[in-house]
């Protein structure tokens, strides 16, 4: 039952995230958008990055069903008005409504992954991450697929209009989550769990790996959209074919690397399966170097997607098994915060890079800045949560 309840939020979670950075991009592109415009929708995406300021709030205010419940209402709400405004000329006022919604979607994503860390032990961690992953990661495509393929086949107002109905069952589905174990242990300053991290030996090496584990797929991200529609995927075919060809591969990954993690422990697991997740750019290098199909186009994206799964599965499983449960809100959003961060800047300027670049040296250069976060591995012991031994090995 532990594991339905963090599978349906781990889908509220990823809904949001996957209408923001999956189907608006398509939306501005098809609407003339240029490459710089596609890659500032990572740009508003900012409060992910900062949630960790007002994580604190979230741990000692309210339930985590309450805040699940709200932010999935007014993010219903807002969908509805995203899907009805012009952009043909993009107001700052879009932005201002896009930033709005993902501050709205990480406050709830910061009770959600507190839930999970409540509602788990360290050795379920790997599983359970195969479940979050692979539910998060089919809402990103439900939103990137079904909505897609609504809109090319009917219009955009109807796509975001049904975004905006399921978004608003997620909320009433919230209301019946049980509560999770929570310390009841209170500090007396909301600051004592970031300085408790903070003080934790070998910390400055878990920072810079959270930054740079993911940054050849933050910097891949933002581009494979306009790359597909560039390479002549029409929306029916990148709603339909390409993401049911997706969550497949990524749910396949996550389950798989969930698997491999609780097997092989936590940081062999991220030597192997990131190894796969930073070869996977350069299947795009591949289809952007050649003249080739544009089903290759799909292969490479599959690929990405299975690979992303595995290596998401380690990476998520070992920032959980650094945050302590008692603070496990604040400690959680401030480490997962560093990904955010990473995924913000390099969204950015992943625009302008690839205007300059060209789509081929752009995403050799993706793969190329996936290395230098494994010198950081070995470093990495250091840091273990201190209230248990991890249950780790390599």
């Amino acid at each position: 039952m532990r594991l339905a309840w963090i599978a349906a939020v781990a889908f509220a979670s990823g809904f949001p995230y996957g209408l923001i950075n999956e189907t608006i991009p398509v939306y501005l592109r098809t609407e003339g958008a240029g490459l710089v415009e596609v890659g500032l929708v990572s740009a508003v995406t900012f409060p992910w990055t900062f949630k960790f300021l007002w994580a604190p709030l979230v741990d000692r205010m309210g339930t985590r069903r309450l805040w699940i419940t709200a932010c999935l209402a007014v993010l219903s709400l807002l969908t509805l008005v995203v899907g009805h405004a012009d952009v043909r000329s993009i107001a700052p006022g879009f932005w201002l409504l896009l930033a709005v919604m993902v501050t709205l979607s990480a406050t709830q994503d910061i009770a959600i992954d507190a839930y999970t860390i409540e509602s788990t032990t360290e050795r379920e961690l790997g599983v359970a991450n195969s479940v979050r992953i692979a539910l998060y990661r089919i809402a990103m495509f439900t939103a990137g697929g079904a909505l897609l393929w609504i809109a090319g086949r009917f219009s955009w107002d109807l796509a975001f209009t049904v975004g905006a109905l399921l978004l608003g069952a997620l909320a009433a589905a919230s209301l019946g989550m049980p509560s999770s174990r929570r310390d009841a242990t209170r500090r007396d300053t909301v600051w004592e769990p970031i300085r408790a991290l903070l003080r934790r030996p070998g910390i400055p090496a878990v920072v810079l790996f959270a930054l740079l584990f993911k940054l050849d797929i933050a910097l891949l991200e933002p581009m494979m959209r306009p790359f597909w529609v560039d390479r002549g995927l029409t929306l029916e075919e990148i709603g339909a074919f390409l993401t049911t060809g997706r969550i497949l591969a990524t749910v396949g990954g996550a389950v798989l690397g969930g698997l491999i993690t609780s097997r092989v422990g936590i940081r062999r697991a991220l030597w192997m399966l990131g190894a796969l997740q930073a070869f996977s750019s350069l299947g795009y290098w591949a289809a952007a170097a050649f003249s080739v199909s544009k089903w290759a186009v799909v292969g490479a994206a599959l690929f990405e997607n299975f690979a992303a799964g595995m290596g998401t599965s380690a990476f998520v499983a070992y920032l959980m098994s650094v945050a302590e449960r008692r603070f496990a809100a604040t400690q959680y959003a401030l480490l997962s915060a560093l990904l955010a961060l990473t995924r913000s800047v390099a969204g950015a300027v992943s625009g302008g890079l690839a205007e300059r670049m060209g789509y081929a040296p752009y995403f050799l250069l993706t793969f190329l800045l996936g290395l230098p976060a494994f010198a950081l591995i070995p470093l990495l012991r250091r840091a273990e949560r201190p209230e248990e031994a991890p249950a780790v090995s390599g």
